[in-house]
């Protein structure tokens, strides 16, 4: 199914567009293991089902927008797991078709207004499922990360989302890979990379980052998501100024990762009474990222008077 919602540009130049919170989190609260290095991707194959659920839970709770579950969906990846490509872009596909099914869904239960599907595609690190897409710096060369990242976006813009996120986004060198990779592919793009302090996580002052994005054509956002709520602060202001674009900001719940206890540790600083100051510096597309389940996207939606 094609999406009959006015173009994303159109909403996003009229207002703040709500954005889903994390896919990952919704899943595992409804009992899935995630510990698989195609993380939430594996789905798309195994449980179809189960994400129709969560991305319809996240439009239920006022989400204007649901980030499709290709994250960790590559080539390289599913053929690790004996996934052939042919098979491999059926599952990109799905993908899109799945979160137009919950849209689906979520109109018919009631939900009013344009919904839209944004399409996946994380850093080349997210393929290699080590933790490196936090820090980038994979010794590829920009051509070799196009080259990378190109027949992914290609098949996943012939899906006909409403726009490509670019997401999670480590390093500047990668950053330029994906805008070149997305040339040519007729859908909007937005660009959001990972970010710690006032650096990306390769340790690239962010002003340069932004600035990497300011002329492409096909960019219709840019800012940060996968990074604490405080650093989400500085970066809208920035991202805003550097570009000239509407922002996109969705940063994690605050709490820390412990790789040894493998538990989440610290106290949640996502707070919905950040989201006025964002929108005022600039923000349009405004969610949330790990941790972040559909109450908080409830209070985010509220904020907006979505």
């Amino acid at each position: 199914m094609v999406s009959t919602s006015p173009p994303l540009t159109e909403a996003l130049a009229a207002g703040p567009v709500v954005l889903d919170g994390g896919l990952s989190n919704q899943l595992e609260a409804a009992g899935y293991d995630l510990s698989d290095a195609l993380w939430s991707a594996r789905l798309l194959a195994e449980e179809p089902a189960a994400v129709v659920q969560a991305h319809q839970a996240y439009y239920e709770a006022g989400a204007q927008v649901a980030i499709t579950a290709s994250y960790q969906a590559t080539f390289e990846g599913f053929a690790r797991r004996g996934i052939g490509a042919e098979r491999a872009a059926e599952l990109l596909r799905r993908s899109v078709e799945l979160a137009r099914e919950a849209a689906g869904r979520a109109r018919a239960g009631g939900v009013a207004g344009p919904l839209y599907v944004a399409a996946s595609a994380g850093p080349y690190g997210a393929m290699l499922a080590d933790g490196s897409e936090y820090r980038g710096r994979y010794g590829l060369s920009v051509a070799a990360l196009e080259r990378f990242h190109r027949p992914r976006l290609e098949v996943l813009a012939a899906a006909r989302p409403d726009v490509l996120a670019l997401e999670t986004v480590p390093d500047a060198d990668e950053a330029r890979a994906l805008l070149r990779a997305v040339r040519g592919l007729g859908v909007p793009a937005y660009l959001s990379y990972s970010v710690a302090g006032g650096r990306t996580r390769a340790g690239q002052p962010l002003a340069e980052a932004f600035a990497v994005a300011a002329d492409a054509d096909e960019v219709i956002a840019v800012g940060v998501n996968c990074c604490a709520p405080d650093d989400a602060d500085r970066a809208v202001r920035l991202a805003a100024r550097i570009t000239g674009k509407p922002v996109v900001v969705y940063p994690n719940s605050g709490e820390s990762w412990d790789a040894a206890a493998r538990a989440w540790c610290g106290s949640p600083a996502f707070d919905a009474d950040r989201v006025a100051g964002w929108a005022a510096d600039g923000a349009r597309l405004i969610g949330g990222c790990c941790r972040v389940g559909p109450d908080a996207i409830a209070a985010v939606a509220a904020a907006l008077g979505r």
